[in-house]
């Protein structure tokens, strides 16, 4: 089963979840945080110092070879674990898993400070490393 890992670059805890899961078995998908915290900005840094627009960076080849890097590997991903805190990409890389009725698990990193319904797309929000483990045990 191929799990992709969503999260935030800026997030140090991805790569011990990928591990801890590799170590249970899992192929994991988190290879797009190899490209650093400041991956995000360097890239607005360079197309605003093109002139370019958010609107105008988003056509170019960076945007398309990045999102087409991650887009293949949701769509041959089995499974999508939200690991939080997250920002808005990995909420939408989310959101594609569930449009694709794939099982999603959130991982919260403590009590929200804001509720959100829309996490009830999931197929089972964990307080916990333990019981993220254990719901995936239930998919094997």
């Amino acid at each position: 089963m191929k799990v992709y890992l969503i999260g935030s670059l800026r997030n140090p805890n991805i790569p011990v979840l990928g591990n801890e899961l590799r170590a249970k078995g899992y192929e994991i998908f988190d290879d797009w945080y190899a490209a650093g915290e400041r991956a995000d900005d360097e890239w607005q840094t360079y197309e605003q110092g093109r002139g370019h627009t958010f609107v105008e960076a988003l056509k170019g080849f960076a945007a398309w070879h990045v999102f087409e890097y991650d887009k293949f590997h949701i769509d041959t991903s089995d499974v999508g674990v939200l690991m939080l805190p997250t920002g808005k990409s990995g909420h939408i890389e989310f959101g594609m898993f569930v449009g694709q009725n794939k099982p999603t698990f959130i991982l919260l990193d403590g009590e929200p400070e804001r509720f959100d319904v829309m996490y009830r797309s999931a197929t089972a929000v964990c307080a916990t490393k333990t019981k993220l483990f254990a719901e995936l045990r239930k998919l094997a």
